[in-house]
């Protein structure tokens, strides 16, 4: 994909802009230690398959199944590590196939979303709510927040150049300490604007 272009000069570029690298997620759940004992067993230990770009964070070896009133996806890839309630991120297109309405949320902002059935190989979980389709946002320090003019909570829009590509409104920008700059979007949003590893994006304010 040929690289994004800019109205400023490559001086210019270099110095105010930063070319902003994208994360694809699949669907994914991370669990709480509850429910985590009670789907794999009392004190059971995730085992790392490989470490995520956000600083702490992994993919587990370990997956479920999801079920809903319709239907059941099975494989979803648990994130490490822990997290004090569980979250099941889905697809836009999984809502049709489990039969949930469910709608774009930030990770962590759980209150009033469905809940869903979670199976694994010792026993069975069902969340009073934290299934949600994640809101596309952008993981970012304050020093690169600072940089780029915007600030944590801001709600901006990011372009996508290529022959598939377009901008996307509603992004959210998540700036703290502990981030590593990232936007992340979901394999549909991807697969819409023809989005891979190598692709950057331009910040839209």
């Amino acid at each position: 994909m040929e690289a994004l272009q800019t109205n400023l000069t490559p001086t210019e570029a270099q110095e105010d802009t930063y070319e902003i690298p994208v994360g694809v997620s699949n669907r994914h759940i991370h669990l709480s230690k509850e429910d985590l004992n009670s789907l794999f067993g009392e004190g059971y230990q995730m085992a790392k398959l490989k470490d995520l770009s956000q600083p702490g964070q992994y993919a587990c070896k370990e997956t479920v199944t999801i079920c809903g009133p319709k239907g059941a996806i099975e494989k979803v890839r648990i994130l490490g590590p822990v997290r004090s309630k569980t979250q099941v991120e889905i697809l836009e297109g999984d809502c049709y196939k489990l039969g949930v309405v469910t709608e774009p949320r930030l990770s962590g902002d759980l209150q009033g979303t469905p809940g869903i059935t979670i199976i694994g190989p010792k026993g069975s979980v069902q969340t009073k709510e934290g299934l949600i389709v994640a809101q596309r946002h952008i993981h970012m320090t304050p020093e690169d927040a600072k940089h780029l003019g915007v600030h944590d909570g801001q709600v901006v829009s990011i372009e996508i150049n290529g022959p598939r590509g377009g901008i996307f409104h509603n992004v959210a920008v998540r700036a703290n300490d502990t981030s590593a700059l990232e936007c992340h979007i979901d394999i549909d949003e991807a697969n819409a604007m023809n989005v891979n590893s190598l692709t950057k994006i331009r910040l839209i304010k």
